[in-house]
This record gives C-alpha cells, structure tokens and sequence, in this order.
C-alpha cells in the first residue's frame, strides 16, 4: 500500500515504543526497570477525579464547543492571570486533546512551505516532525552542555534567515532539565520584536522547577513579544493527569480562530468530563503541585547521588522537568565482550542495557545529541537506586 508522502517523512516517537516495551516485559514476568517513560508516577489530585466522575454522575458527556467549554476557557484564562501575570481573552484560547495536538494546531494553521522554524538542540522527538508535517523546514541549533544546555540569544542570531518564522521555547525543557535564564530569555524576546518571527513557548514543565529557580513565560516580559508569542500548557505534567488529554493554547485570536477551525474538522473538542476535570485542577487546590514538585526535586537529587558514582557518566544537573540527560559518549567504541557487538551509540547503548541490565532508557540521538541518554525519574527512589546499580553493573563490563 502506498503510504503519503508526510507520513514517510516522519519517524515514531522511541519514547512511547521504549514505554510500551517496558509495560510488554512487565506484564511477561520480566523484571524491568524502565526510565523511559515521561509520566508522572502520582495520581491526580483528589478535586480533580472528584469533578470528572461528578460531571458523568450529572451526564455531561455530550460534545462541547470545540475549542473548549466557556468555563475551561476562562479557567485557562484565569491561571495564566494568576500564576504567570498575562491577560488574555477567552476567545485567545483553545483548548485540545493535549498539548500535543495544541502545537500540532499550531504547527498546521501558522508554517507554510519554506518557512524555516528555529528548533534548539536537544529537543523533544515532536517537535521536528510536526514541523516537517506542515512542509516547513526545522532548523536546528545547539546548546552548550558546558552552559547547562540553556539557550542563548547568540544561538539564535547564528540561524536566523528571511525564512525564519518561528522559534520553538521549551523551558524547563525535556530532555535536558535546562531553564532558560530570564536575562537571555529578555534578549530572545526583543530579537523575535526586532527580527519578526513568531515564539513558540511549550511551558508543559513550568512548576517543576528545583533550586529555588522559578519558571518565567516570555509572553510577560512586554505587550510587543505578548503579540509574537503563542503559551502552550497542559494540565499533564503539572497535575499528574496523563490520561485526562487537556492541554491549552493562549495567543493571538487570530490564529487560535484558525487553530479551532482546524480542530472541528479533526478531533473536535477535548472529552467533555476531562474538562470538567481540568477546571477543578486549575482554579482548585494547588497543595497537590507543590508535594509533586518537591519529591521530583528529592528524586532528582538521589538520581544525580548515584549517577555520580558510575566510572565516565556525566551529567548537567537539571534545573526542571523529570528528566537526566547524562553524557554516556565515554562508552563507543567498548565491546560487550571479547568478540562481542562494539557500542558506537546511544541506540546501541540502550539496546545493550535494556538486554543486559533490564533497564530501558531513551537514546538521545532521538533528541538531537547522540551523546547522551534522557532518564526520567518518574520513579520510586528504591527504582531509580536499583536501575541505577544495575546500569553501573553493566556499563562496567563494557571493554
């Protein structure tokens, strides 16, 4: 069968295949350690389940507006209001399946062939594919890991082209952690200003910051970078609510017009009792966030703690998200044995482990650095003790 042409451009995500083989060797008996997964490990918070059996018990399972009801709007509204210090309308924002489907609506309503979209390097697997999904060009730039792999505005300014019309932000970011310092994020802000080209900000990780650093949104830093910026947020990450599918766009009515325009001949609304729920996680109790945050914060701790200890593994400690981002490059070139497969890779490297050490993690050649894996210490601290031991057990056979 001849398949389109986007979709034989496109790869699928190794972060779902390496999740879901993790799951398949679980339920087959085999005692697996998985790091792969970017999914918190807690349930949602209390109010939030509450509100969603709540609104099938009053029947309110029927379609919604398709960009999402009024109220879940207007709670949109009024979180970026409280937690991030911008005003929008409610006809500024949709809401989808996920924040996923927010930036694919995105990505297919604002990039046209031969646009060109400015993506840092690491990066999250979907952006590059969204972008070519939409016939427009990524355009890679790296960060230092000597910098702590956070964006600057000299980065940008290397790429920039007439062709230049987005730049994708993701900060905290995955995979790395790393959060953009709000001096650099000023700078970016007033270059996208001078260089007219549009700012893509996925905050999906904004209250998990640790060390005392806290998230800002670029979109506050002036009414000028407001206009050029579109805030792409979940309820996912924040509230432990995965499964939900809420996420959220806040920007320019212009183009959230043609963002739900696109959604009502695609997937329609959000589910009509996810919403419900997502109203009571973003205008009820925030306690829940807070204890989510500082455990991850503890977890981050005892995963870097024990990563320390295996002989040529590096890591830049990460400022946010759930996620470790070690250097592994001082393993290519061993062997698994004296004529045994030669590691040249993290593909190679993960699959070594995964046979070796019942471990899964993510390749980083998936997020643009070959170098290096992502972990996600969505995990329990005896998991993330134990897989770490068996990862140090394995990589030091490696000759």
């Amino acid at each position: 069968m001849a398949l389109s042409r986007r979709v034989r451009s496109i790869s699928p995500s190794s972060t779902l295949a390496l999740t879901a083989l993790a799951k398949q060797m679980q339920a087959e008996g085999i005692d697996v350690i998985s790091f792969a997964g970017g999914e918190p490990d807690f349930d949602t918070p209390k109010h939030a389940r509450e509100a969603g059996v709540q609104a099938i018990r009053e029947g309110f399972t029927r379609y919604t507006a398709v960009a999402g009801t009024e109220q879940l709007r207007d709670a949109v509204v009024a979180k970026l209001k409280r937690d991030n210090g911008l005003e929008y309308a409610r006809d500024e924002v949709i809401a989808s399946a996920g924040s996923k489907q927010v930036l694919y609506n995105l990505a297919m309503v604002l990039f046209d062939k031969r646009d060109e979209i400015i993506i840092p390097v690491p990066y999250w697997v979907t952006y590059p594919e969204q972008v070519r999904l939409a016939a427009a060009t990524p355009v890679f730039v790296s960060t230092a890991e000597e910098e702590g792999f956070r964006l600057k505005r000299r980065d940008v300014e290397r790429v920039l082209t007439p062709r230049t019309k987005a730049l994708i932000l993701n900060s905290p970011c995955n995979p790395t952690g790393a959060v953009i310092e709000t001096e650099e994020l000023k700078a970016i802000a007033e270059l996208a200003v001078e260089r007219e080209f549009y700012l893509v900000s996925d905050e999906a990780y904004e209250t998990l910051t640790f060390d005392d650093i806290k998230h800002v949104s670029i979109a506050s830093l002036g009414e000028e970078v407001k206009a050029r910026t579109f805030v792409v947020g979940s309820v996912s990450k924040t509230y432990a609510m995965t499964g939900w599918r809420v996420g959220y766009a806040a920007g320019p009515k212009e183009v959230i017009k043609a963002m739900i325009d696109l959604q009502s001949h695609s997937t329609s609304a959000p589910t009509s009792i996810s919403q419900k729920a997502a109203v009571a996680a973003l205008l009820g109790s925030q306690e829940a966030v807070e204890a989510m945050r500082a455990e991850f914060e503890r977890r981050r701790h005892h995963l870097l703690e024990h990563l320390g200890r295996i002989p040529g593994v590096t890591c830049v400690p990460p400022q946010g998200a759930f996620y470790a981002f070690p250097n592994v490059s001082a393993f290519y070139g061993k062997r698994t044995g004296p004529r045994g497969r030669k590691i040249n890779s993290s593909t190679d490297l993960v699959g070594y482990l995964i046979r070796e050490a019942r471990v899964t993690a993510v390749p980083g050649a998936d997020f643009g650095s070959d170098k290096h894996l992502r972990l996600s210490y969505c995990l329990s601290m005896e998991q993330i003790r134990e897989g770490l031991e068996r990862m140090g057990r394995a990589l030091e056979q490696l000759r």
